[in-house]
């Protein structure tokens, strides 16, 4: 067993750390407000937009949606959009929050006609939550049991017909029978470049920050195709701005401010390259389980999964394997290392 190496420092990665309330509260102020305001994600904007001049056409709510993809990508933004183009009030909650039956019920006894439930993390729910919310969806009831024992016996309540958006990072942690009652579900990639640039123009108008295009492009190219990213490195990169220069973000500066936060030209931070250095050094480059680089580098599970390992695949520096993770000849050209003859592809 790998017992975690304490002679390693502990760092606090802007890329992975979790989402402050004073940093939601500055994401919510740079959130589009509308779907043509949203950039990227075209064909998932097309489709949603049909849908929804659709269900105003009809004077219907629109049907469930569920959202899956990387932390950041806009999911949350998603939802709100869909709440405000519908004219709906929306809710907001998460998985983990519904913890009993009957804080699901006080909810969805409270919506209004055409109303829209935002679960986030929807993939973080209990069974039993699940199974009560099966019935709400499909036939607007809500099913409760009142008493115990002999005398129990089973309340039906009726609801209005809403719509609940479901947000999950983890797809195939949903259960089938709650996936198949979502009428529509859509995948949000990682972001082009292009895009990203336009993200980290309209972030920096949005917050009266003067920014050259140069610096626009050296954020755009690092933030890990990742909205939420641009975002925090932007705030970062205004911050030294304001306390090196006055306020102007030139490329040099970008630079500067990047170096300082140790992001390089790829997007990768300290423990991307400590995930990689680790599986190289300690463990010949792989295969190795995502706990044992997990123990290794001090990061959870979870936080490996959804925040580094897609964008390093991505990359083309790790591969996923029955066995275990194991680091491409890509990797260790990027740290600058030699790449061993196991790895070379035979001629």
């Amino acid at each position: 067993m790998i017992e975690r190496d304490d002679s390693i420092p502990e760092k606090k990665s802007v890329i992975g750390q979790t989402t402050e309330p004073e940093e939601q509260t500055f994401e919510i102020g740079l959130r589009p407000q509308t779907l043509e305001d949203f950039v990227g994600q075209q064909a998932l904007k097309d489709n949603l937009h049909i849908v929804i001049q659709a269900a105003k056409g009809r004077e219907e709510p629109l049907e469930h949606v569920l959202f899956y993809g990387n932390p950041g990508l806009g999911k949350t933004t998603l939802a709100h959009i869909i709440a405000k183009e519908m004219g709906a009030q929306m809710r907001v909650t998460s998985g983990p929050a519904l913890e009993r039956v009957g804080d699901l019920a006080a909810i969805l006894s409270n919506l209004g006609h055409g109303d829209v439930l935002f679960i986030d993390e929807i993939h973080r729910m209990n069974k039993t939550i699940e199974e009560v919310l099966y019935p709400a969806m499909e036939d607007q009831v809500l099913d409760l049991i009142v008493g115990k024992g002999p005398t129990a016996r089973t309340l039906r309540l009726t609801l209005e017909r809403f719509t609940i958006i479901g947000a999950t990072t983890r797809l195939s942690l949903l259960s089938s029978p709650l996936r198949d009652r979502f009428g529509m579900t859509y995948h949000l990639s990682f972001y082009e470049e292009g895009d990203m640039a336009r993200i980290v123009e309209r972030s920096a108008n949005r917050l009266n920050v003067p920014m050259d295009k140069e610096a626009v492009y050296e954020l755009a190219k690092r933030c890990r195709r990742t909205p939420r990213i641009a975002n925090r490195l932007l705030r970062r990169v205004r911050d030294f701005a304001e306390v090196k220069g006055d306020g102007h973000i030139s490329q040099t500066l970008a630079l500067e401010a990047l170096r300082l936060l140790e992001i390089d030209p790829s997007g990768l931070d300290q423990i991307d390259r400590q995930i990689l250095e680790t599986i190289i050094h300690k463990f010949s480059g792989g295969p190795v389980g995502v706990g044992t680089i997990a123990a290794a580098t001090q990061e959870e599970v979870e936080t490996i999964e959804t925040v580094y390992e897609p964008f390093l695949i991505q990359l083309g520096l790790l591969h996923r394997t029955p066995r275990g993770r194991v680091v491409t000849p890509r990797a260790y050209e990027h740290l600058g290392l030699s790449v061993p003859l196991s790895q070379l592809p035979l001629s």
